[in-house]
Order: structure tokens, then C-alpha cells, then sequence
């Protein structure tokens, strides 16, 4: 990674663990010159999915469009809901996004925000985005179909998709990717996956990645264990071939 006079931060997937969030902040301790960048599904399947929304908008922290923000924005297109689409959402977490807002009323204000959110971000060496991008189509052509929710098509990826970047996702849980354990980060042919499934009961590991000193922070939301890591103690190495083997 290159030199900056700042860290850059880059969180993976809340899911609504705001308790959580605010531990890893305090662990990372971010200065007034330093970036965080979130990578999109701030919200869903957690408790405090509106408390976190309100957070990253108050603190002006970047964030992506992830899928399950994609799937709230589709469920209330043009004002309206969405019958199919919003039972999809609500199956899909967004039951729990909906309590925690007051009167069960989502902010027309965090909607909004939602709406202006970007589908990437170029940083120069380090290229985020929520899920991945298609390995066949040029970035110019690709929507939030690809950049929101692709998955092994983008990790079977046998050559990195820019030569001088490191694109790094969320979306993807890493112990679901062969030989990942819960808890450990996934590298594949020029990505990085950091979403270590916050919510899921199978881990609860909330990972912050400081790219400028190549330190793994991270929390469990359930039991409020807090560790940092160097990067090569936390990530697992994937090969596209086992990938593929299971396509």
C-alpha cells in the first residue's frame, strides 16, 4: 500500500450491530485526519440498524451501496411499497431494520441518504465496493446488479481485475469460502474480502481494516471480545479453483 499522512479505514458489513460498531471505533480510535469508509449493509438482521444509519450520517463517514440497502430502496420505489420486493426485504432482515426505528417508521431522511450512496470508490491502489465486480464486463457497463451482489463469478477470478489495484468487498461472509474460519479475512487474485459475519451466530466478528499499517481490528458483537491483528495472521489465502470446484 502507498504512503499517506493519514490511516484509511474500511469497515465491513454492521448489520446493524451499533453496540458493536461503537466498540471497534474505540479500539481503532480514528483521528480527525484519518478516513473510514464503510462498505455498504449497514443495516438488517441486527438490533440497531437505525441508530447506525444515523451514525455513519452524523460522523459524514463514507459509505457504499450494499445490497440490503439496494433491496430497502427497491422496496419503497417511487414512495410507494413494493409488495414482493419488501416481503423479500423483510425476509431478509428487514423486519429487525424496521423496529428499530420509532413507531416503526423508517426515515425519510436515512432513505434519501441511502439513495445518494455510490456503488464504488477508487482510493488510486485500493478500489472498495460492496460484492465484487464481474470479471467479463467493463466497469463502465456494470450496475448495482454486479457491484451489489456477485459472488463466486467474482471470486474465481484467476487473474486480478486491475493490475495496480486491491479491491476490497464486504457482502460475501468469508467462512463460507473454502477453508476460511469464522473470523478470518478472505485474499483472493487481486481481491479482499472482509465481511466476517457480524451477525451470524456462527461468528459474530465485526472486522476494520486499517490498509495503511495493515492491521485487522475487530470485535465480536456477542461476546464484546476485542483484538487487533496484523494482516497476515488474519487473512486466509483462497485459490479461484476452489472456487470453481464448487460452481
Amino acid at each position: 500500500m502507498r504512503e499517506t499522512t493519514h490511516r484509511r479505514i474500511v469497515i465491513g458489513d454492521v448489520h446493524g450491530h451499533y453496540n458493536g460498531l461503537m466498540t471497534l471505533l474505540e479500539a481503532i480510535a480514528p483521528g480527525s485526519a484519518d478516513r473510514v469508509y464503510f462498505l455498504g449493509d449497514l443495516i438488517d438482521r441486527g438490533p440497531q440498524s437505525s441508530q447506525v444509519v444515523e451514525f455513519v450520517i452524523a460522523n459524514s463517514y463514507t459509505c457504499l451501496l450494499g445490497n440490503h440497502e439496494q433491496l430497502l430502496l427497491d422496496s419503497f420505489a417511487d414512495g410507494k411499497g413494493q409488495a414482493h420486493i419488501l416481503q423479500v426485504w423483510l425476509y431478509s432482515g428487514g423486519h429487525a431494520t424496521v423496529a428499530s426505528y420509532p413507531d416503526s417508521r423508517i426515515s425519510s431522511e436515512h432513505l434519501d441518504w441511502m439513495r445518494t450512496l455510490p456503488t464504488y470508490l477508487d482510493l488510486g491502489d485500493i478500489w472498495l465496493v460492496h460484492a465484487g465486480v464481474h470479471p467479463e464486463m467493463p466497469i463502465s457497463e456494470q450496475t448495482a446488479d454486479q457491484f451489489c451482489w456477485i459472488r463466486d463469478e467474482f471470486h474465481s477470478i484467476q487473474k486480478p481485475y486491475f493490475p495496480d489495484k486491491l479491491i476490497v468487498t464486504g457482502h460475501t461472509i468469508t467462512f463460507t469460502l473454502p477453508g476460511v474460519h469464522p473470523g478470518k479475512i478472505a485474499q483472493g487474485e487481486g481481491w479482499l474480502d472482509i465481511d466476517t459475519g457480524a451477525y451470524h451466530r456462527k461468528s459474530g466478528w465485526l472486522t476494520g481494516l486499517d490498509v495503511t499499517n495493515n492491521l485487522v481490528y475487530q470485535v465480536n458483537v456477542f461476546d464484546n471480545c476485542v483484538r487487533t491483528l496484523p494482516f497476515e495472521k488474519a487473512v486466509v489465502r483462497i485459490e479461484p479453483m476452489q472456487i470453481l470446484a464448487r460452481r
